[in-house]
């Protein structure tokens, strides 16, 4: 079975390692996965992530990314992750209209034509895309 919106399985899968507590999770490579990762990093989200070289003598020859997630005082950063835009329903907005999250505390991840980015840096460069996700 094919995976319809790898962008929220890669969420769910950050949401549900933090809700056990693990410190590492590895993910199927994209390269929009990759941007958004270096997102969350530069926010301060996660620790850091890097990418995994496809293992050529397993079955397995898919690049993978490890993320290595953020905890403070025993409680993950990432409150809240949620997709907005999906295959179904793309969700575009200008940079006058992009939502602000928690009076500010959180961001919100763009796709714009100057790549992916959070919503601070859309608004100062003065461009506007595809919402991507939610984080509080």
């Amino acid at each position: 079975m094919s995976m319809q919106d790898p962008i929220a399985n890669m969420l769910t899968c950050l949401r549900n390692a933090q809700m056990v507590g693990e410190k590492v999770v590895r993910l199927p490579h994209s390269r929009l996965k990759a941007d958004i990762l270096k997102v969350l990093q530069e926010e301060g989200y996660i620790e850091n992530f890097e990418v995994l070289a496809a293992d050529k003598k397993k079955s397995d020859k898919i690049k993978k990314l490890q993320v290595n997630l953020k905890y403070y005082q025993g409680a993950p950063v990432i409150e809240k992750i949620k997709r907005v835009s999906r295959p179904g329903l793309r969700v575009y907005s200008s940079y006058t209209d992009l939502p602000v999250v928690r009076g500010g505390l959180g961001i919100v991840i763009v796709s714009t034509p100057m790549g992916v980015m959070a919503d601070k840096k859309a608004r100062s460069h003065r461009v506007g895309g595809e919402v991507l996700c939610i984080v509080e």
